[in-house]
């Protein structure tokens, strides 16, 4: 029975991990930054500072944080619980029977040692099937629609999103009253040469994705930006 409870917390614990991913990849995360950080509040390590910070500032992504780490300690627990008694010698086994289950007294040590075995070929046999490409596929994909349709999450706004290197990320600015790129064309706005590329401009509510060059840049526009996000706010509103 313990071993069983066993794995039905570790099978629980993958899939929570995978649901918590989904989750912060709903609210504008990267793939690969929303497992690691899924995986690392319910294990409770590897949550860096400056990763952190893009979870800490966003409400959605707080709670899922807290429901990850609140599910994962509780796994932890029931684990080692469940363990420890699956460990235990023959006694354990024999006493749910009405007669023992083997014709001679197992030592101690075999028994535990034949447990053991049995975790460790199941807790393998989890891992592989949870790391498999083609199921792990369509367990996101099969997740993901359950938690679209139920509406759990709001859908995710523009926001600074640091990428893994060099300060690079999506940014929604709004073109401001002296900005050095008001009333210009994309084309004459120098945001290429600072390495800076327009991916839409939101103008009276409608998004006009991939603007051509010959797009003139209005006050209230709002420029949905990716490049180095110290200098998209410097380069397009004098006033962030």
């Amino acid at each position: 029975m313990n071993l069983v409870l066993f794995i039905t917390v570790l099978v629980i614990s993958f899939i929570a991990v995978r649901i918590g991913a989904i989750a912060f990849q709903l609210t504008g995360l990267e793939w690969s930054m929303a497992k690691f950080q899924a995986l690392s509040c319910f294990t409770s390590t590897g949550f860096t500072t400056k990763e952190a910070e893009l979870i800490t500032a966003d409400k959605q992504r707080r709670r899922i944080a807290s429901v990850l780490i609140v599910l994962g300690h509780a796994g932890l627990v029931t684990m080692i619980a469940t363990l420890a008694n699956s460990l235990r010698a023959q006694e354990v086994i024999e006493s749910k029977l009405s007669r023992p289950l083997l014709p001679f007294q197992m030592p101690a040590f075999v028994a535990q040692l034949i447990n053991l075995l049995i975790l460790i070929v199941a807790v393998y046999a989890v891992y592989k099937l949870f790391t498999n490409t083609r199921f792990a596929r369509r367990l996101t994909n099969d997740l993901r629609k359950r938690i679209i349709k139920r509406e759990l999450f709001k859908p995710v706004t523009f926001e600074e999103l640091l990428l893994a290197t060099g300060g690079y990320g999506v940014s929604r600015v709004s073109v401001c009253a002296g900005s050095p790129v008001l009333s210009k064309p994309l084309s004459k706005s120098e945001l290429r040469s600072n390495d800076i590329t327009v991916l839409a401009i939101v103008r009276g509510g409608e998004t006009m994705p991939n603007p051509s060059a010959s797009t003139e840049i209005l006050l209230g526009d709002e420029l949905v930006c990716f490049g180095k996000l110290k200098n998209i706010r410097k380069r397009i509103c004098v006033n962030p």
